[in-house]
């Protein structure tokens, strides 16, 4: 087993912090109604993708009958329709949707992390919760450095759980910290930091994050890792 493969085994095992563990099993035994005939995964989500990763992309949490019930981050919700049709787009994704665990997708020198590995009530962790999830992206961090070049981290409260686990996995981070921005790109020692919108309903549903707005910063970002991309 891979150091990365041994990490994803052990996050799904964490059951750190009781709110979210109760709250994640509760969802799986209560289902959406929708999802009835679905056996939940209801754990800790691991990171998905490549072990020789060279872009990262970090969200928020799972989302509870999204990830929470395919054990896949961001897999089987709205959220993950608009990310992966993007990265298909651009060629980093084999297939424009993720609907389940089983369901072939492959992701091209791409990687995706959360600062938080268990659906949160109202899709909100406290800061308790971040912190002591951290150490599993500081380590999964160590585990992609040898390759990952660069990082997209969605939205305000992802790059605000991110900046410290960059600096406690070895990168130096400028002072004072670089506040979230849509677009904004920080040039660390080996890697690129790139800050954009949410894919969240409340951003894609208002305009805020548009398909191409998404795309462009994708873009960006493969090339900064070394990717090659398409469109």
């Amino acid at each position: 087993m891979s150091a990365l493969a041994d990490l994803d085994r052990r996050v799904a095992d964490c059951r750190a912090c009781p709110r979210l563990v109760e709250w994640r099993e509760e969802v799986a035994r209560t289902k959406r109604a929708a999802f009835a005939d679905w056996t939940y995964w209801g754990r800790a989500v691991p990171g998905f993708g490549p072990p020789d990763a060279k872009l990262l992309i970090i969200g928020l949490a799972p989302a509870a009958h999204g990830a929470n019930r395919t054990g896949r981050m961001f897999t089987g919700d709205r959220s993950g329709d608009v990310l992966y049709r993007a990265l298909y787009d651009v060629g980093l994704a084999s297939r424009p949707t993720a609907v389940s665990a089983d369901d072939g997708l492959t992701l091209r020198g791409v990687r995706i992390t959360s600062p938080v590995h268990c659906a949160p009530p109202e899709n909100k962790p406290t800061p308790a919760e971040r912190d002591t999830c951290r150490p599993w992206l500081v380590e999964e961090l160590r585990l992609l450095r040898p390759t990952v070049r660069a990082a997209v981290v969605l939205g305000a409260f992802g790059w605000q759980a991110a900046l410290p686990a960059f600096a406690a996995a070895g990168w130096d981070i400028p002072r004072p910290r670089p506040p979230f921005g849509h677009g904004t790109r920080v040039r660390l020692a080996g890697l690129d930091l790139f800050g954009c919108f949410h894919v969240s309903q409340r951003n894609t549903f208002t305009g805020k994050l548009t398909p191409e707005m998404l795309r462009d910063v994708l873009r960006e970002a493969a090339g900064a890792a070394g990717l090659s991309t398409e469109g």
